[in-house]
């Protein structure tokens, strides 16, 4: 009978630091990607793991330290430009600082957000980082998750209650106030203006900016002009017909979104109507189709990339101080926006 041969034994990082010469704890660092590893030490350890065949156990690993260098993200759709800017400037930066991001899509469904939520829990992320639905309206699967202990950050679509997560958001009354603004400075009288759900924070506060400058050029809002629906094409071209089939129609339209306001420039040039001068068009986000479409699109700057950035200096001040005051956590971080000015106006 033929001797049974023995599966030979995972090698372990003890192997690999008696291999390189090195000790376990700058292995360890390497495995880590700690920030203050030389490239030369890097790259013998990384040389020598691939030779030897070695696979770390990032279960195990994780539960000894109680840490698993990982970052879960929920987003509403990884297709959106802004999210898409925020998210590579995360990943980025998160492995510079030796962690790991995993990315999660809720599709903008409250259930999948929920499970998604359970999930992260269960595999032990060090944070999550969320931004909510159009629709969420219950946090408290959010609030379940703060109390096992996992730091949570908020961005963009946040809670519109105050909560004890961290939260960093644009300035959309701002932001609102400058793409009315800009319209009524430049001779509109009559602006239409095609917003989001208004269960979404994002929304009630570029709502409140355009209720600000009607308010301060002391111009009549007309409510057959205002629409609340999910910001797609067909839904603004729903929106647009309605608004140009009555007796008397705008001279400025604030969009909330980019998609919609190219979709306005579309059904401006089918109903005849030139661009800016019989109307006048702001999108809101900078998405790079504003620029190249024809005429190009005023819109307001977001910054993803900052955002991003200060996503992750507060989660890496969390993450290094966990005994931070709830008043230090809960405080909001605004980031600032900016008008962009095209030639739709």
């Amino acid at each position: 009978m033929a001797p049974i041969k023995k599966t030979p034994k995972s090698n372990t990082i003890i192997q690999v630091a008696e291999a390189t010469g090195l000790s376990p704890a700058t292995i360890s660092r390497v495995l880590n990607n700690h920030p203050y590893v030389k490239e030369a030490t890097k790259k013998k350890v990384l040389e020598m793991i691939e030779k030897l065949g070695y696979q770390r156990n990032n279960i195990a690993s994780g539960l000894r330290s109680n840490k698993t260098r990982t970052i879960g993200l929920i987003v509403p759709r990884i297709s959106m430009f802004f999210h898409a800017e925020v998210i590579t400037t995360i990943q980025n930066i998160l492995y510079k600082h030796g962690y790991n991001l995993t990315i999660c899509q809720s599709g903008d469904s409250v259930e999948i957000e929920k499970n998604l939520i359970r999930t992260l829990q269960s595999v032990r992320v060090d944070a999550v980082i969320a931004a909510c639905t159009l629709h969420t309206t219950d946090f408290s699967p959010f609030e379940q998750l703060m109390a096992s202990g996992t730091p949570l950050i908020f961005y963009d679509r946040v809670p519109v209650e105050k909560t004890s997560a961290m939260v960093i958001k644009g300035d959309d009354i701002q932001g609102g106030y400058l793409a009315t603004s800009h319209l009524i400075e430049i001779g509109c009288k009559k602006i239409a203006h095609i917003s989001g759900p208004l269960d979404c924070n994002l929304y009630q506060d570029r709502l409140k900016g355009f209720y600000n400058a009607m308010k301060i050029a002391d111009l009549p809002v007309r409510k057959e002009w205002l629409f609340y629906q999910e910001l797609t094409k067909e839904n603004a071209r729903i929106a647009l017909k309605q608004i140009f089939e009555g007796p008397e129609v705008p001279d400025g339209l604030v969009a909330d979104n980019d998609t919609t306001a190219i979709a306005a420039l579309k059904f401006a040039k089918e109903m005849g109507l030139k661009v800016p001068q019989d109307l006048k068009i702001v999108g809101y986000s900078n998405d790079p189709r504003s620029e190249i479409i024809t005429p190009s699109i005023t819109t307001i700057e977001q910054y993803p990339e900052k955002m991003g950035e200060k996503i992750v200096e507060v989660l890496m001040a969390r993450l290094l101080h966990k005994n931070m005051s709830p008043t230090e956590i809960s405080a909001p971080t605004i980031m600032p926006v900016q008008l962009i000015r095209r030639l739709s106006t």
